[in-house]
């Protein structure tokens, strides 16, 4: 294949024939290839699926982790030990690109790989590496582990995806209409930009920005003296770099450049556009925020077969099915934790990324009813932990250590490790109640619970991301009413919410499904259809053709 005059490799449906360049730290497209952490690989994998399933004219850039997010594995206690194994991929095609960027003011050689749309369906992408002979130790280290907790490390990658990126894209010629940066990781893409066409408004034209934080202490900030002597302005003097980026201060946010480099910008769910237009609004020189709600592919995640018997109407076969997905995951149960589970057990799943504001071991804060729940004789229930926590984030640690002590006094909780995407799909179908309870209004959007649904799990959450967007509750699935939060100490927030979990588990969840087996099973098909609707990744692969690249 030619990569010196790139097109995309299949023919171009003529509704997505705008040229984009999608960039993204992580990418969850297949099992094997770990270059993610959670949500936003995710989230970033789905859209490559959709885009290729629509053909669209859209090429992804990433970067090569050597040594991946990290490998979940255990101590002797069974407490988590973070592992970094070298990761080999046969089925990554070299493009012989190779070519230097300045990070820290010396030349880093950047060696380009291709994963091909037709090894895993997916659009065509590019990943970046440093990790070659020719650059010294520290410049190999930019591409070993995604999100490296070393600051001038962290700043290293953001330059290699931004300006390695947008210079790939040169040496490949594509030329795009659109550069789309998923998340604000790649904005130094703006500046190589503004070198390239002189003008901010060039830049503009063609820049669009997709933001996933709903807090200003989670967007990235660093340094401004520390990015301009790595480089990272391609450059331009800290007084240009103020006066381009509007910087008054000395740090760079990188959110805050995104929003005054790009065209437009779009919020991950309606509520999230909100958040972020209110979040954003003191701010002067800023693009407009619209939302696009973040979706799945469904092609890839959902259960074909319960879909199949739904449509049927053919009762016997879909439950049964359940139960066999279920009985399959909990195979990968007994075999971690040596915990034989019921397939025809009420089984909650709380599975996806450990952070604070997602409050993992919220159920475990009234321990009375907590215990009172899992010791039920005729309404019995199974509890399944699993999630990757940040390798330096020690209470996000230590709430997962704590969970795997706690899980030591009961036949019928488990906490698993290895949360990937092959464990994410299998705990989706383990699961009759996907449980999602993050503060309101920290998840941006929050993806897990559209992936469950379309494996025959009942989603419970609190009213957060695109929960108001989906669930009604008890038709489709379950969920917390909302408090007047802005108004609540975290302390009352936290207290409110969880005696509402428990009351809804207690009085209709658990009650329903074993005493009203008909009607659990009609919220389960009204879910699996709703979310196939509403939030399959191909109408969000459209929407921005639609709404953002127009």
């Amino acid at each position: 294949m030619n990569f010196r005059s790139y097109i995309v490799p299949y023919p171009i449906n003529e509704q997505y024939s705008k040229r984009v360049a999608y960039f993204s730290m992580e990418y969850a497209i297949h099992q094997p290839l770990k270059i993610y952490s959670g949500g936003l690989g995710f989230l970033s994998g789905s859209h490559l699926r959709s885009a290729y399933e629509l053909k669209q004219n859209l090429i992804g850039i990433g970067i090569l982790w050597k040594y991946g997010y990290y490998d979940q594995t255990r101590n002797q206690d069974q407490t988590l030990q973070p592992a970094w194994m070298e990761k080999i991929y046969s089925f990554l095609e070299d493009t012989g690109i190779k070519f230097q960027i300045l990070i820290h003011d010396a030349p880093v050689w950047i060696k380009v790989w291709y994963l091909n749309p037709t090894t895993f369906n997916s659009a065509p992408l590019f990943l970046l590496s440093t990790d070659v002979p020719e650059n010294d130790y520290v410049s190999q280290t930019i591409t070993h582990r995604l999100y490296d907790a070393n600051v001038a490390t962290k700043v290293a990658q953001f330059i290699l995806l931004g300006v390695g990126g947008a210079k790939l894209i040169d040496e490949l010629g594509f030329n795009p209409d659109v550069y789309h940066l998923n998340e604000a990781h790649g904005i130094s893409a703006a500046f190589y930009l503004l070198n390239k066409y002189k003008s901010v408004e060039k830049v503009r034209e063609r820049l669009v920005f997709t933001t996933h934080t709903p807090e200003e202490a989670g967007n990235e900030k660093h340094d401004i003296y520390l990015c301009h002597k790595m480089s990272y302005f391609c450059g331009l003097s800290i007084d240009e770099v103020r006066k381009v980026s509007g910087t008054k201060d000395d740090q760079f946010n990188h959110s805050l450049a995104a929003l005054r480099f790009a065209r437009k910008a779009n919020g991950v769910s309606a509520l999230h556009g909100e958040v972020s237009r209110e979040m954003w609004k003191k701010y002067e020189g800023i693009c407009d925020i619209t939302s696009i709600t973040n979706a799945q592919n469904w092609r890839y995640w959902a259960d074909k077969q319960m879909y199949k018997y739904m449509e049927e109407g053919n009762d016997l076969a879909f439950d049964d099915r359940k139960v066999y997905l279920k009985k399959r995951a909990f195979e990968i149960v007994a075999d971690q934790t040596g915990k034989i589970f019921d397939p025809n057990v009420l089984t909650i799943v709380w599975a996806r990324r450990f952070a604070g504001y997602k409050r993992a071991d919220f159920l475990t804060q009234d321990l009375a009813r907590f215990e009172k729940m899992i010791n039920s004789i005729d309404k019995p229930v199974q509890i399944i932990w699993a999630g990757k926590p940040y390798p330096v984030d020690y209470p996000a640690i230590s709430q997962f250590n704590n969970l795997v002590h706690l899980s030591k006094n009961y036949k019928n909780v488990a906490v698993l490790v290895g949360y990937e995407l092959a464990l994410s799909k299998r705990l989706k179908q383990a699961a009759d109640v996907w449980l999602n309870n993050p503060r309101v209004p920290r998840e941006a959007s929050g993806t897990s619970g559209m992936t469950a649904a379309m494996n025959g799990s009942v989603n419970f959450s609190t009213d957060d991301g695109w929960i108001p967007e989906f669930v009604d509750h008890g038709n489709n699935g379950f969920v917390v009413p909302k408090a007047d939060y802005a108004n609540m100490t975290t302390h009352d927030q936290d207290e409110y919410d969880l005696n509402k979990i428990y009351e809804i588990l207690e009085n209709q969840i658990i009650p329903l499904y074993y005493d009203g087996y008909d009607t659990w099973r009609q919220i389960i098909k009204n879910g699996m259809r709703d979310v196939r609707f509403k939030f399959d990744s191909n109408r969000m692969a459209d929407e921005y053709y639609e709404i953002m690249y127009k």
